[in-house]
């Protein structure tokens, strides 16, 4: 039989975060303090979004009702990656992208940090924007798993695939 595994992936639900968007975008027009400002969030792309309104402190509040919702929606504020509230027009616009995948220096990092746990057998395979974590004891697998949740690499990290 296979040694145990398990992936190291950074997804988002597309489904749960369009539910965040939605969500933000009703509080954003039924909300007192937002009236008359003209804010909006909306899908640009894939998995970009673009925030817009009329003062640039209307447009870092309407981001921080998207994060509310994303967060209630369990997904992880590492993925998405907000930019700076940019004069465009008559409006203020925040760009901004929901990152997925493991990048190959995130990758490389994280691979070395299962090495130097020192743990017997246990190594990582770098597969594209995910890793592949192998070993001969299930035990090994899940002392990775809390090592990996206990350290920062900057990106949310899912584990899927054990077996």
């Amino acid at each position: 039989m296979a040694d145990p595994s398990f992936d190291v992936v950074s997804k988002i639900d597309r489904q749960e975060a369009d539910n965040a968007l939605n969500q933000a975008a009703k509080e954003l027009s039924q909300r007192f303090d937002f009236r008359g400002t003209n804010a909006s969030v909306d899908w640009s792309g894939e998995l970009g979004v673009v925030i817009r309104a009329d003062t640039e402190e209307r447009a870092t509040a309407a981001l921080e009702v998207f994060k509310e919702k994303l967060i209630k929606r369990d997904i992880s504020l590492k993925a998405l990656d907000a930019g700076e509230p940019k004069a465009s027009g008559k409006q203020y616009v925040i760009t901004s992208t929901l990152k997925q995948g493991i990048e190959s220096e995130v990758a490389k990092k994280i691979s070395k940090a299962v090495r130097d746990a020192g743990l017997k057998g246990v190594q990582a395979q770098i597969q594209g924007d995910q890793l592949r974590v192998s070993g001969k004891k299930r035990d090994d697998l899940q002392a990775v798993i809390a090592l990996l949740k206990g350290e920062d690499f900057g990106v949310a990290l899912q584990f899927t695939n054990y077996r």
